[in-house]
């Protein structure tokens, strides 16, 4: 079997579970089964399908098994988001619709991503305003500007900016990183690179820093600063610059998470969850000790599917922002540690594919492009899901093609179709 026979063979689990997905929904509410399970089922397939005849013609080679894994994600946010609130799941489907359009534009338009070289500083630049819109236009979301409000639609700007970054770092490393390593010299056992090229590379750490202290979004700046520490190692295989990158983003984050009053309320929310003056107090641990209520109470293999209780009969939230923030919550508590298990696996899948198709890469900024991607997604992964199950601070950040979000989940389709660029042309017969 084709790859691309595979790809499409892989599709059709998806749309079963979406089919499946709405069935227990209408079951759980109605205590019916409704054709329109069957229909939405349909309908997704038909969509995929049309993006995957697309990808026939113009990526023939691509890996065959990233687009049927976040499809599997996709539709599989879309039913929780649709177990939340009905209005928010048909934005989210329009949404998923856009996502699916800009998919396909990357991967006609930039079939060759070694185009995307020459755009090194547009790039940045233009991340650099995206990154900081929501404090000039926006407005504070619980002590973070993370999103640009437009009427009745909101627009978070940084989950451009993470791909923007990405273009920089792998075209920037992919000159420069012979330089950083043959200029190199060694002062008190530590490898230090040339500052005139590591000067960048150092502007790219003060970006993180102003992230947190502007912008108050520690998520954001974990992201980038990760994806650079990734991008430095994988282009001089040098553990000593990760090392005193991670020394000075400690060192800057300990800094601002001392001064900056949202940031050191979300510290310590995380170090004393249940603490009474800050359960009660609003912004304060609320969140963080309900996420960990509502997993507990899943237990191995959950309470069952849309039996969460997310609102007080009263009136009142028992899980806050369900279907952004802690929709992890929402999964571990109805499917247990078993489904939630298996949501982290296909994230890990993904991030697998996504490795190899760097190392397949014929060419050193393909494979950083590649490296970088994925690293961002999967930080992205573990920033929420380590914040929902206390591993770390909680952040304002989706889940990678779950979460409602229509900026995430247009943004990622685009990340998704980088990667596809970059494996097709390391795949393709010499």
């Amino acid at each position: 079997m084709s790859a691309r026979n595979r790809e499409l063979v892989a599709l059709i689990p998806a749309s079963m579970l979406v089919t499946g997905g709405f069935a227990a929904v209408f079951i759980q509410r109605q205590a019916m089964l409704s054709s329109l399970s069957l229909t939405y089922g349909a309908i997704f397939l038909g969509l995929c399908v049309a993006v995957h005849i697309v990808l026939r013609v113009t990526l023939p080679h691509a890996d065959p098994y990233l687009f049927p894994l976040v499809a599997l994600l996709s539709c599989f946010g879309l039913v929780m988001v649709y177990r939340i609130n009905e209005t928010l799941a048909r934005q989210q489907a329009q949404w998923f619709v856009l996502g699916l359009i800009a998919f396909a534009a990357t991967v006609v338009l930039l079939r060759d991503y070694r185009k995307l070289e020459r755009y090194r500083y547009t790039a940045v630049i233009v991340g650099i305003g995206l990154l900081l819109a929501p404090r000039a236009l926006g407005q504070s979301d619980n002590g973070a500007y993370i999103a640009v409000h437009l009427g009745t639609l909101s627009f978070q700007p940084t989950e451009f900016t993470k791909i923007a970054m990405v273009i920089f770092l792998a075209s920037y490393l992919h000159d420069t990183r012979h330089v950083l390593v043959l200029g190199a010299r060694r002062v008190l056992g530590v490898t230090v690179p040339p500052l005139r090229h590591f000067g960048p590379l150092l502007a790219v750490w003060g970006l993180a820093m102003a992230i947190m202290l502007v912008v108050h979004d520690v998520g954001s700046s974990l992201m980038f600063f990760g994806a650079l520490l990734a991008l430095l190692y994988v282009a001089t295989s040098r553990a000593s610059f990760v090392a005193v990158g991670g020394a000075l983003f400690a060192g800057g984050a300990w800094l601002v998470g001392t001064h900056v009053a949202h940031i050191r309320d979300r510290v310590e929310a995380w170090l004393h969850p249940f603490s009474p003056a800050l359960y009660n107090r609003p912004g304060g641990s609320y969140q963080v000790g309900q996420s960990l209520f509502a997993q507990a109470d899943g237990g191995l293999f959950g309470t069952g599917f849309a039996q969460a209780l997310l609102k007080l009969p009263g009136g009142g939230t028992i899980i806050p922002a369900p279907q952004t923030d802690l929709i992890y919550a929402v999964i571990t508590n109805e499917l247990g540690l078993a489904g939630a298990t298996a949501v982290i696996l296909i994230y890990a899948m993904i991030v697998q594919r996504g490795l190899k198709c760097a190392l397949l890469a014929r060419d050193s900024f393909g494979t950083l492009l590649a490296v970088g991607l994925t690293t961002v997604v999967a930080l992205q992964v573990f920033v929420i899901v380590g914040g929902v199950t206390k591993v770390i601070p909680l952040t304002g950040v989706t889940l990678p093609w779950i979460s409602y979000g229509g900026s995430s989940i247009v943004a990622n389709f685009v990340v998704l179709g980088l990667l596809l660029s970059v494996s097709d042309r390391a795949r393709r017969p010499a």
